[in-house]
């Protein structure tokens, strides 16, 4: 164990200024507190605190964290108060302390939700003060070394995973490379440890055979560098095991194929010495196409400043150099921990809000709709290669690999990713679903009266973009659940001849469980609960007078001698396709033909014809069926789809006719399918976007009056 005045030592040989006495207090106060107490290895409990204080000494981090790196288990695990702490250390050491200790209070419940939960608590707790997440990583990064120890193999996995997706990368946010490798690897070996000791087995192969490798290479690179008159710290490095694997797993490649398995780091004087040694390196060396990475110029969202490149280096090795002053050198191994121990320009290096990714995450947060969604949502945040991207004036964006032109307006500002309508890419006008490439730049155009689309969420890959699309979706759904709902039990209740007045759904909402009106009609419109079902309760024992049901039947069956009156049919206007409404693909019903809803649970109502074969499916739950209708105002404002089958001569031109004439009609074709080929005839099935059914209906007569097609029809699959 480092003992008493060695922990003194090690801060006050970077902090000369650190206060010595609460250095002292804190290390007597945790070592009695946590008195006889054993950790799973047999060590006192005490090692481990004073283990992690140790972690952040090598980090410069201030008296504070240091304290409360020592004190961080005294309040969930010993005696102590949080007010005795802050009787003896203060307010602030006090209030670091509970942070750290509401979080490891969340480790103990249940699995996943415990998971997310704990999570969602630490983004708001080192927003605050971002020292709580330095004192967790520390604290972390000892548990894995000691995790051989645990007996319980289903804990040690789940510890190993959870590093795994949480802690490790945001150690990679904070930019604290050397500790996010050390925490990878060592989750890496409790997870895979057979692919981790074939990696190994590899390296010790190399080093046997290679014998001094690194360091002859570290001599001829410098060699090189002095030739050419300039002069640099060389260090060289193996990729750790785990890095190795992933490279390995997220490019298909083999272990020969890797070039940067050893990597060398050269520490020059200034930023233009890194572009001269470059030069440099670039002139001695064959370069390795697609390895060059200029993070000097657009530096990381951590902070991270470096050149990379891969080379054919000295000796015929595959080599990745790395390029850095000494300042770019310590962010880079200390990450925000670099500037602790002073303030750069008045800055605050506690507040965490100052740093854009954690920024990013609060705005996930606010519109995540739970733990569980947050915590998936900012996995997609944190997991990811980078692009760099450029508004029109030049302003750099950092996207994750894949991301697109949804994605960059969701980074430039939430309401412009709501507003989003379309987007130039380098001046082209391109789709939305187009995954951006370094150094592209990207003009997003928006409309005031455009809103998120269901769609988006296909393809985007932020969690920033889809967490604000969800919230979207979820709010229009229960809009537009409520507004089915509400016309529902309306029509319900018309038919037995009462109102449906709130005073009387308020009576009944313990029967639902249902917090208010509104709730309860919500959940009628997502078909969780049927509008006979409440109608009975709140009429008991009242006799249902002829219904919807018995008017419209399957295909098959008895056909109604008369329509239904008007004004009784649920107008399915304002509602919006894919949400409380779904019109199916079996039918693909238009406005003009006769429609039946069917309430699926959980998913609001599908419409179909009223002659569509899947209705029998539905024959023996007729409480299910509603009678809806086309709005009269609406039916030509918005476009359907259509389908037809269409069989066209196997000959040249017989496709471009077929396309013309939907065309010329002021047809538009969302999808084609050929599903049947021989040597004289195609089968075609054709989606078309149409106003109504007699749009169609004009669309299919001018198909049949071409001359290359032999038949064209309606289809009802």
């Amino acid at each position: 164990m480092i003992r008493q005045f060695e922990l003194v030592e090690r801060v006050k040989r970077y902090d000369p200024h650190a206060d010595e006495d609460a250095l002292n207090r804190g290390y007597v106060f945790a070592m009695r507190a946590h008195g006889a107490q054993t950790r799973a290895n047999g060590d006192p409990y005490f090692s481990h605190p004073l283990e992690v204080a140790g972690i952040l000494t090598h980090y410069r981090l201030d008296t504070a964290s240091i304290l409360t790196a020592l004190l961080h288990d005294t309040v969930e695990d010993t005696n102590a108060t949080l007010e005795d702490i802050k009787a003896m250390f203060g307010e602030e050491v006090a209030r670091l302390v509970d942070g750290v200790t509401k979080l490891t209070r969340m480790e103990l419940q249940s699995e996943h939700s415990r998971q997310a939960e704990n999570f969602r608590k630490l983004v708001l707790a080192m927003s605050e003060d971002i020292r709580v997440l330095l004192v967790k990583l520390a604290d972390r990064l000892h548990n894995m070394r000691t995790l051989r120890f645990l007996v319980d193999l289903d804990k040690r996995r789940r510890i190993a995973s959870e590093t795994m997706d949480i802690y490790a990368p945001l150690a990679e946010r904070m930019g604290m490379q050397e500790m996010k490798n050390e925490l990878e690897d060592l989750a890496f070996a409790e997870l895979n440890p057979h692919p981790r000791d074939s990696i190994f087995a590899r390296l010790s192969f190399l080093r046997e055979h290679g014998g001094n490798l690194i360091p002859r290479i570290i001599e001829q690179l410098r060699e090189t560098l002095r030739i050419n008159g300039m002069d640099a710290d060389i260090v060289g490095r193996e990729k750790t095991p785990y890095s190795i694997w992933q490279k390995m797993q997220h490019n298909n490649l083999n272990f020969e194929q890797l070039c940067d398995i050893m990597a060398f780091r050269l520490i020059v004087p200034t930023q233009e010495d890194c572009y001269r040694a470059l030069g440099i390196v670039h002139g001695a060396y064959p370069v390795i196409p697609g390895r060059f990475k200029d993070y000097v110029s657009t530096p990381k969202p951590n902070g991270y400043r470096s050149l990379h490149t891969g080379v054919f280096g000295p000796e015929r090795q595959r080599i990745e150099v790395q390029i850095r002053t000494r300042q770019m050198h310590e962010v880079a191994e200390y990450g925000v921990a670099a500037h602790w121990h002073y303030k750069q320009g008045g800055v605050d290096h506690t507040n965490g809000r100052q740093y854009r990714w954690l920024r990013e995450l609060l705005d996930i947060l606010e519109h995540a709709g739970g733990p569980e969604e947050f915590l998936e949502h900012t996995k997609l945040e944190m997991f990811q290669d980078e692009v760099f991207c450029f508004t029109p004036k030049g302003d750099l964006i950092n996207l994750p690999s894949g991301a697109t032109p949804i994605d960059f307006a969701y980074a430039v500002h939430s309401e412009i990713g709501d507003k989003c309508v379309g987007a130039k890419i380098n001046g082209r006008l391109m789709p939305l679903r187009t995954a951006l490439q370094n150094g592209d730049q990207i003009e997003i155009i928006t409309s005031k009266a455009q809103t998120p689309s269901p769609t988006w969420e296909r393809f985007v890959v932020t969690g920033k973009a889809r967490a604000r699309i969800r919230r979207f979706i979820r709010s229009k759904e229960r809009e537009q659940y409520l507004q089915l709902g509400r016309s529902i039990l309306d029509r319900a209740f018309q038919e037995e001849g009462y109102d449906c007045s709130d005073k009387a759904l308020e009576g009944v909402l313990k029967n639902f469980k249902q917090a208010s009106v509104e709730d309860l009609r919500a959940q009628v419109g997502a078909g969780n609960f049927t509008a006979r079902a409440v109608v009975e309760a709140v009429l008991p024992g009242v006799r249902k007078k002829r219904s919807f049901v018995e008017k419209v039947v399957p295909l098959g069956r008895s056909r109604p001698k008369k329509p239904v009156a008007k004004g009784q049919a649920i107008p399915i206007r304002g509602l919006i396709p894919g949400m409380a409404l779904h019109f199916a693909g079996c039918c693909h019903p238009l406005p003009g033909d006769r429609i039946v809803g069917v309430v699926t649970t959980g998913k609001g109502v599908t419409i179909h014809t009223i002659d569509c074969e899947t209705l029998e499916g539905f024959a023996d739950t007729p409480e299910r069926w509603i009678d809806v209708a086309w709005d009269a105002d609406d039916g030509d404002a918005v476009h359907h789809v259509g389908r037809v089958q269409v069989t066209v001569l196997n000959e040249p031109g017989s496709l471009g006719s077929l396309t013309t004439v939907i065309a010329r009609n002021d047809g538009n074709i969302s999808n084609l399918k050929i599903t049947n080929r021989t040597m004289q005839f195609f089968d075609i099935l054709v989606d078309i976007e149409v106003r109504n059914v007699a749009h169609l209906i004009d669309i299919i007569a001018a198909l049949r009056a071409t001359p290359p097609i032999t038949s064209a029809d309606r289809a009802r699959r």
